[in-house]
């Protein structure tokens, strides 16, 4: 359909018209989430497709929806600086939602739900285009997104301790992962953004916390050896995201249980990767 069809749609308050099917509707916008066109990816589709799951069009055919959008997570998967990324991109953030209205009103068993969490985790994992602001096309964000999606994901009721403990894992792997370029749009916060959902649930203990801070500490305080490289693309990154995370833990509302003793192992962390910039030096 044209372009103003959909403005007339939003111009009428995002109500689901009613000259064609909502499968035909739906098909329609799942497409213009891939559009490298950031009017119709940002301006329509996704807004579109949030308003009426918030609105509960959708709660018959959740599970479908939330389908459709974890195979678009698949669409081009592998490849860097395509236009493929807006369709996997935008589709985590959709399928984000999905989990969002479940959380708001049960309408899906766990295992849908935990179905979902895992293809978002195995995309973002595998994810290879890094890139954030696409100049003429908008946002990819694909790491953005996909941490958007798993603090959705972390406030579940059907994720327990050990679902809440892989998500964990997850960002940790993500920000340790090899790049070629580094975070530089605002994933960090996002991921840490995630974390604190995560720690909101009060059900993760120090004892697990502890090993996983330290495991990103070592990634942070590693510098890459070869001549041809920039440095600090083997670190940098997660030192990004321990700062994020101990700034969101200091400031942040709703404090988890653990705020307290996780702060210092925290700034421990911090203190050891960054020993350079605060070591004495009497000048």
């Amino acid at each position: 359909m044209s372009g103003s069809y959909w403005r007339q749609v939003h111009a009428d308050g995002l109500a689901v018209p009613s000259d064609r099917p909502l499968d035909d509707l739906t098909a329609e916008l799942t497409r213009m989430l891939g559009d490298p066109d950031p009017a119709l990816r940002d301006g329509t589709a996704y807004p579109t497709l949030t308003t009426w799951l918030d609105r509960g069009v959708y709660d018959d055919l959740l599970g479908g929806l939330g389908d459709g959008m974890a195979l678009g997570l698949l669409v081009g998967l592998g490849e860097r600086n395509t236009d493929t990324i807006f369709r996997r991109s935008f589709s985590a953030l959709v399928l984000g939602e999905c989990i969002a209205r479940d959380n708001r009103r049960p309408l899906l068993p766990g295992g849908k739900i935990l179905e979902w969490g895992d293809r978002l985790a195995t995309w973002l994992l595998r994810e290879r285009d890094l890139r954030g602001y696409v100049p003429g096309k908008g946002w990819a964000h694909a790491v953005a997104h996909g941490a958007d999606a798993l603090a959705i994901l972390a406030s579940s009721p059907h994720l327990a301790t050990p679902e809440l403990t892989v998500l964990l894992d997850v960002v940790a792997d993500r920000v340790i992962q090899p790049v070629d370029r580094l975070f530089t749009t605002g994933e960090p916060d996002r991921l840490a953004y995630a974390t604190m959902n995560v720690l909101r649930r009060n059900v993760v203990p120090l004892r697990v916390l502890e090993p996983w801070i330290a495991r990103l500490a070592a990634a942070a305080g590693t510098r890459s050896s070869y001549d041809d490289r920039d440095p600090y693309l083997a670190g940098g990154n997660a030192e990004a995201y321990l700062r994020a995370l101990y700034l969101q833990l200091s400031l942040g509302a709703r404090p988890p249980q653990v705020r307290s003793d996780l702060l210092l192992v925290v700034l421990d962390a911090l203190k050891s990767t960054n020993a350079a910039y605060l070591a004495a030096t009497g000048e």
